[in-house]
């Protein structure tokens, strides 16, 4: 399974002709978009804005073609993951930064809903 992003190369409208380009971690690598920081506490408090609550936590948006063929990796494109980001590599195409192409072995834990919840 070979699952890349794409990536629009400029502010336009993506109607116009502007070229696509798309990301594929290769090897044992996934691209993860990281969930915004956080500005409140649990408990309601808003925090000022130099400081903020990091997170861990993110959405794999692609998936190289070798985790997606290997079984002993359980994660698929759009799942809600918990990683470390010791060795994640910022991807500079957005302004916010939230891309990070991470070794595989650095996604710690997967979040999965009880399917009878649903």
């Amino acid at each position: 399974m070979r699952v890349v992003y794409p990536v629009l190369m400029s502010k336009q409208t993506p109607s116009t002709s502007t070229p696509l380009e798309t990301i594929e971690p290769v090897g044992n690598r996934v691209l993860i978009r990281k969930d915004e920081d956080r500005k409140t506490t649990k408990s309601g408090i808003h925090l000022p804005d130099k400081i903020e609550i990091p997170t861990l936590t993110g959405r794999i948006v692609a998936i190289s073609a070798q985790v997606g063929n290997d079984a002993d990796y359980p994660i698929e494109q759009y799942d809600r993951v918990l990683f470390n980001p010791r060795h994640a590599i910022p991807v500079d195409l957005e302004g916010d930064n939230r891309l990070f192409v991470v070794p595989v072995e650095d996604v710690v834990a997967v979040f999965r809903r009880d399917k009878a919840s649903r």
